[in-house]
């Protein structure tokens, strides 16, 4: 009986590789059988050696997706180096904190610029790629602020309902042309992102009390779901955000 979770022969890029979140991400697809492209501003030489430890073929590509510059490059790198592209994690992204009333315009275009604006145009460089061979998986990494407001954190929530958004209406517009767009919300994840926040003990305590799961997520544990929407598995799941939250919207 074939696997329907088995992904031999595809070829991932996965954008932000090189730690945390992008780096489990790209790990947990090469475990299924996928080789990987590495995308970032520092080069994901850990990630690839893992990756080729698991007998999968991984390159780095070097790009900065704070501006749309690399988009076009980034896709026509992996075909050159790897052959083809059936697979795109939109995962890069950066966060900026501070109060509302002092948050700067410098702070607001960072973060959409990254975590929107290049998510946008490197799936339509995916994209192109992918309708002409048929077929292709798209995941987006959306957040629990996709769904809630949050605090001190106006360009990133706006980007990532943002996300939620797009990644609906690129479904409505590819789904029947062979792509699934899909997301991922991780819930409360330790990675360097959340920093500032395990290390403020009221807020850590707060967070840690309305997890269901009574702890922080790890980076592993999105490395399942992003395996389900880069497979056959999830052929028929189109538009749709996936929480990975230890039950954190259920309460």
């Amino acid at each position: 009986m074939t696997n329907p979770f088995d992904l031999s022969g595809k070829v991932a890029v996965v954008t932000g590789a090189n730690t945390g979140i992008g780096q489990a991400i790209a790990l947990a697809l090469a475990g299924a059988g996928a080789d990987i492209a590495c995308v970032g501003r520092t080069p994901a030489e850990d990630t690839v050696t893992q990756a080729r430890a698991l007998g999968r073929r991984a390159e780095i590509v070097s790009a900065d997706l704070s501006s749309i510059e690399p988009v076009n490059r980034i896709i026509d790198e992996t075909v050159e180096k790897l052959g083809r592209i059936d697979i795109l994690v939109n995962n890069a992204g950066i966060i900026r904190r501070a109060d509302s009333i002092d948050f700067t315009e410098e702070d607001w275009d960072a973060v959409i610029d990254t975590n929107l604006k290049s998510v946008f145009f490197l799936a339509q460089a995916a994209a192109r790629q992918m309708l002409a061979q048929g077929s292709g998986k798209i995941i987006n990494i959306a957040s629990m602020l996709t769904f809630q407001g949050g605090i001190r954190v106006p360009s990133y929530t706006a980007s990532k309902s943002g996300i939620g958004g797009l990644t609906k209406l690129l479904a409505n517009e590819w789904s029947a042309r062979g792509i699934n767009v899909n997301a991922i919300a991780p819930g409360y994840i330790a990675t360097n992102n959340t920093t500032a926040l395990q290390a403020d003990e009221v807020r850590n305590k707060s967070i840690v009390d309305r997890i269901p799961a009574g702890r922080w997520g790890k980076a592993s544990d999105l490395g399942g779901a992003a395996v389900f929407l880069a497979s056959s598995a999830s052929d028929y799941v189109d538009g749709h955000i996936l929480a990975v939250d230890g039950g954190w919207l259920a309460r």
